[in-house]
């Protein structure tokens, strides 16, 4: 599917700033991926939020060399390797210095599906980009593109939704043990490219 024409970068100046604002504001935009002269690109189904003070998110702690893109301020892509298997992509929020983000939890492919396929050894549509690691993978996603400016067309990048979206639900997230009860989960009620149990995505 081609739908370079309609997707176009997001300005840092639109995004929300706040984590949970720029967690919901991000369902339906697009992530965009530049390999070679190829192109994959997917619509964002599923976000979590991680603000500041969360226990559960990895700023909370302080900086280090490892987490220090989550405190670039809003529109860095942190990437981390977890488990020793997957990578997981996020995006920073907030204000410089301060170390918060949103993580991608599941995209709906839209452009560089047979590459997605080839990535992810699969060839399910539903399956290629739903849940975190499986998303990093069928977007060749590792700690070199920690730190890049997701706001600016490169390798990797923010765009435009390429249609309208619909019901937002919200619920909690999904394999943390820390603040567990809080509602920061995000999701494009009714898609089937959301991952995690179906009783979650309802509303």
């Amino acid at each position: 599917m081609h739908v370079e024409h309609d997707v176009r970068p997001l300005s840092r100046a639109r995004l929300p700033v706040d984590t949970t604002e720029l967690a919901r504001y991000l369902i339906g935009k697009t992530i965009v991926r530049k390999v070679g002269r190829s192109r994959i690109s997917g619509r964002i189904v599923e976000t979590e939020a991680y603000p500041p003070g969360d226990s559960s998110g990895h700023g909370y702690r302080g900086q280090t060399a490892r987490n220090h893109s989550l405190f670039l301020g809003n529109g860095f892509a942190y990437v981390y390797f977890i488990y020793g298997v997957s990578y997981m992509l996020n995006v920073s929020s907030e204000e410089p210095g301060v170390g918060a983000g949103v993580l991608f939890r599941a995209l709906e492919p839209l452009e560089g599906t047979n590459l997605m396929e080839r990535r992810r050894k699969a060839d399910k549509l539903m399956d290629l980009a739903r849940g975190p690691g499986r998303l990093a993978r069928a977007l060749e996603i590792d700690r070199r593109l920690d730190g890049i400016d997701m706001c600016a067309e490169g390798p990797l990048w923010l765009g435009t939704a390429v249609r309208k979206t619909g019901h937002i639900g919200t619920s909690t997230r999904i394999g943390i043990t820390r603040e567990v009860d809080r509602l920061l989960r995000f999701f494009d009620v009714g898609s089937p490219f959301v991952s995690g149990p179906r009783a979650l995505s309802l509303k």
